[in-house]
């Protein structure tokens, strides 16, 4: 995916070489500026990601805030109108995901992208699932055993701490941050591998975890959304 995400973006920057080169030459007269020419910094990242990522839901936010955004520049949307919409849209494909995932919990938690086999799934007892929207939550785990987590914030926020839980094999969490924020905090005696996506928010890992053989590997697959995800 990564391979085919560089290809998408290497057309789109060769389209907007050619187009600024035939414009210099005279040949075309291509406005590139046009009114909400910066929402093209959504919706192409977005486009791109609706291929290339697994988790679709960031993505189709993603195009619904540009598109929404581009027409409102346009003058066929009042920007007051577009928020009224464009935040029901965004509650409704959010909570359409969580009855999705909790209707078929197998497909719930896919494979982390790049790993060898099934560190974790939701089927398991040591697997933790919560959802912030419009407050905040805690996950504290102190002598539990962890298998893996999945996390939401939607206009809120979330702290999960698992410096005290017992992570014997690999594990992976999921986190999405939209609109909000979510800090996980980790145990100095794992391995962290992290794959985020973003648009207009942010993912950090501030941990100082270096490479431990033979130590269990949690696997952070983190998406932020005008939010962020820290990891500490």
């Amino acid at each position: 995916m990564k391979k085919l995400s560089g290809v998408l973006w290497g057309v789109v920057l060769v389209a907007v070489g050619v187009i600024l080169a035939l414009n210099a030459s005279g040949v075309t007269d291509i406005n590139l500026f046009f009114d909400g020419w910066w929402t093209v910094f959504i919706l192409v990242p977005s486009a791109i990601g609706l291929v290339t990522n697994r988790d679709k839901l960031g993505s189709i936010i993603g195009l619904l805030v540009g598109v929404f955004l581009l027409l409102a520049c346009q003058d066929v949307l009042d920007f007051s109108l577009t928020w009224k919409i464009l935040l029901p849209a965004i509650v409704v494909l959010i909570g359409l995901r969580l009855i999705l995932k909790s209707l078929f919990p197998s497909v719930a938690f896919r494979k982390f992208k790049g790993v060898q086999g099934s560190p974790s799934d939701s089927s398991g007892p040591g697997f933790k699932e919560q959802n912030a929207m419009f407050s905040g939550a805690n996950m504290i785990l102190s002598g539990e055993v962890f298998e893996g987590a999945e996390l939401n914030a939607l206009f809120g926020g979330i702290q999960c701490d698992l410096r005290g839980a017992i992570i014997q094999k690999d594990c992976a969490i999921e986190a999405n941050a939209i609109f909000g924020g979510i800090d996980i905090f980790v145990p100095n005696n794992i391995n962290i591998a992290v794959d985020s996506n973003s648009i207009f928010g942010g993912v950090e890992n501030k941990t100082n975890n270096g490479q431990i053989e033979g130590a269990p590997t949690l696997y952070i697959k983190a998406s932020g959304i005008f939010g962020g995800v820290d990891i500490k």
